[in-house]
């Protein structure tokens, strides 16, 4: 059950079938199985940029293309911006031009158990430009107990930035940039079995999430960006989906999404083209394995400023 949680205003309790639905397994990947069909979206044109944070703190970039068989671009390595085994948890990153080869970005970490507001900008070789700030911006304290978190820019009109966060008694909140600090505008339980979660849809009034649990379900969560409004879900797999701690998810097509999973205890990561989102009606194919050792602490997308995501 999804249920709002204490001090947000009332409402009655949202049914999640979570013991339902899933993404394919890592076995169904190797083993080259689609699990619905085939997808609309044209794979082929797709690739997610990848982001990592290395032990010693450096910040890198790749592209993972959907290509057949999928292929790894160069990575871009930053060095410096982070110490070492520094961050606990770190939200999609947001990449900008600067000049004629720079690039700014920021995104939100958690260090040390605060949460801070990180930009910095790197020159033509990925290094840091001394020419610009270096800022890890404290936000708050009490962070050292969420298991995840990410950040939702939408460049639309009004345009907003949210920031979402899961507690590890699973109680899962959301706060809203206000140009003066972060408000709290909703909070909702019934996340508690979810390992992996990523954006794939975003409108003027909600946003919907991809979303694996510990039984094998995979799930759309959509939640309305209204105040205090509480999340639905619907089942997309009803088994098979639980060997990935989580989710990465970027556009693919017109109404697509590019999906990867990574499973941290075998450090690997496979591919997927999922349809538009509707629930077990969703065509899911599977890519395959990537050709990339998952070893850093930490992974995350690094999107584009304007940031369409149309697959839930």
């Amino acid at each position: 059950m999804f249920r709002k949680t204490v001090g947000l205003a009332s409402a009655g309790a949202l049914a999640l079938g979570l013991g339902a639905a899933m993404v394919p397994t890592a076995q169904a990947a190797q083993s080259g199985q689609s699990t619905s069909g085939s997808t609309t979206a044209t794979t082929a044109a797709c690739a997610l940029r990848l982001g990592s944070v290395t032990s010693t703190g450096a910040f890198t970039s790749r592209m993972v293309n959907a290509t057949a068989p999928i292929t790894i671009g160069g990575v871009r390595g930053t060095a410096g911006v982070f110490g070492a085994n520094q961050v606990q948890k770190i939200s999609t990153f947001v990449g900008s031009p600067v000049g004629a080869n720079g690039e700014s970005r920021s995104g939100l970490t958690v260090m040390g158990g605060a949460l801070y507001s990180s930009s910095f900008v790197v020159d033509g070789q990925s290094q840091l430009d001394p020419h610009y700030p270096h800022n890890n911006l404290r936000i708050g304290a009490g962070w050292s107990g969420y298991r995840w978190i990410e950040q939702s820019v939408y460049a639309g009109s009004p345009a907003r930035t949210l920031l979402y966060g899961q507690r590890a008694d699973g109680i899962t909140q959301r706060w809203i940039s206000d140009g003066k600090g972060w408000r709290i505008t909703a909070g909702a339980g019934g996340l508690s079995t979810v390992k992996g979660i990523a954006l794939i849809g975003r409108t003027a009034t909600s946003e919907t999430f991809l979303a694996n649990t510990r039984g094998g379900t995979l799930v759309t969560v959509t939640w309305p960006t209204k105040v205090n409004a509480g999340p639905t879900s619907r089942v997309v797999r009803g088994s098979t989906w639980q060997g990935f701690e989580q989710l990465i998810a970027t556009k693919c097509g017109a109404n697509g999404t590019l999906l990867l999973g990574i499973d941290k205890d075998t450090k690997s990561g496979y591919l997927y083209a999922v349809g538009h989102a509707n629930g077990t009606s969703t065509a899911i194919k599977s890519l395959g394995k990537v050709p990339l050792t998952f070893s850093d602490p930490q992974y995350f997308r690094i999107a584009p400023k304007y940031d369409v995501l149309n697959g839930g």
